[in-house]
């Protein structure tokens, strides 16, 4: 029977929506998981955490991330725990981290998986821009996988056993990356790695006031914010905002395009999006070809009333 493990991935000390759904990945397999964090108490996640077998607390002086610390401990707890499988969440954090702890770990890495089977270590991952769908089997060694959020559905663990907790340290080595400032945006956006909905919009928008719009919007499905890179470069969003092949990938339930053509470049990072939606004012706009649902008609118009349906409906 394989030792599986996950990294908890926590953001200011909050746990995140996706690492429940490793915990049920791993819960179904049947096989002893084992829950790495890193904090100074455990106690405000063990409800999360029940039904596994072991959570291991890294402490230590600073637990702030700092990526050759971070690769280093978790390479350490893959061997002392004599972990077969180890998966993360393909986040930003994650898309840092996971390359260094294969290097660390001598493992083979998976990254981006739209599936997981972890009793025959294989995954299914996009290639070639999202065109095609490649399923990789990690024959020997530590299998390293890190999953698209939103992909696994999330299953609650009723009176469930409480795990134990063991604790190990931070490594305490020299850094050769050191992380000395992190810059956050002032106000509390939604993750769009995370969201449900999404609602983004591109160069037709015009200026950047003009967002202000698809924030209403938002606010009504309690939606995040996105962008294309066209209205990124053009400045009317930040670049956090941006969803695309050099954005962010996004995996909602509903995501909604306004005044966006459809370029390959944006399709690649939401195209696994349960429900798209486009609204342009050009019939002939590429998103259509790949929408679920298209409004033909000016965006300055359909918004506002579409935020006004939305609000009616869900009042």
């Amino acid at each position: 029977m394989a030792n599986i493990g996950l990294y908890m991935e926590l953001k200011d000390g909050v746990f995140k929506k996706s690492n429940r759904e490793l915990l049920s990945l791993a819960r179904k397999s049947g096989q002893p998981v084992h829950a790495v964090l890193f904090c100074q108490d455990t106690q405000p996640y063990m409800e999360e955490l029940k039904g596994i077998q072991t959570v291991v607390q890294v402490k230590g002086a600073d637990l702030s991330y700092q990526p050759d610390r971070y690769a280093r401990t978790l390479a350490a707890v893959i061997q002392e725990f004599k972990l077969d499988i180890f998966c993360g969440i393909f986040s930003a954090q994650g898309k840092d981290l996971f390359p260094r702890l294969a290097a660390k770990a001598k493992a083979s890495l998976v990254s981006d998986c739209l599936a997981v089977d972890l009793d025959k270590r294989q995954a299914l991952k996009p290639v070639y821009s999202g065109k095609l769908l490649a399923e990789y089997r990690i024959d020997a060694g530590t299998a390293l996988f890190t999953v698209r959020p939103n992909v696994i559905a999330v299953e609650t663990t009723a009176a469930a056993a409480t795990p134990e907790v063991r604790t190990v340290a931070m490594d305490s080595g020299e850094l050769g990356t050191k992380i000395t400032e992190v810059l956050k945006s002032a106000s509390q956006k939604i993750d769009l790695t995370e969201a449900e909905i999404i609602v983004s919009g591109g160069r037709a928008m015009k200026g950047k006031e003009n967002f202000i719009i698809l924030e209403d919007l938002a606010k009504v499905l309690n939606a995040g914010v996105g962008a294309s890179r066209a209205a990124v470069d053009a400045g009317f969003a930040t670049s956090d905002m941006q969803v695309g092949q050099t954005g962010k990938v996004v995996n909602p339930k509903l995501y909604v395009a306004c005044g966006i053509s459809g370029a390959i470049q944006h399709f690649v990072g939401m195209k696994t999006s349960k429900i798209i939606v486009a609204v342009n004012k050009d019939p002939e706009a590429p998103i259509f070809k790949k929408a679920d649902y298209g409004i033909v008609g000016d965006l300055f118009v359909v918004v506002p009333l579409l935020k006004e349906e939305f609000r009616k409906e869900m009042s």
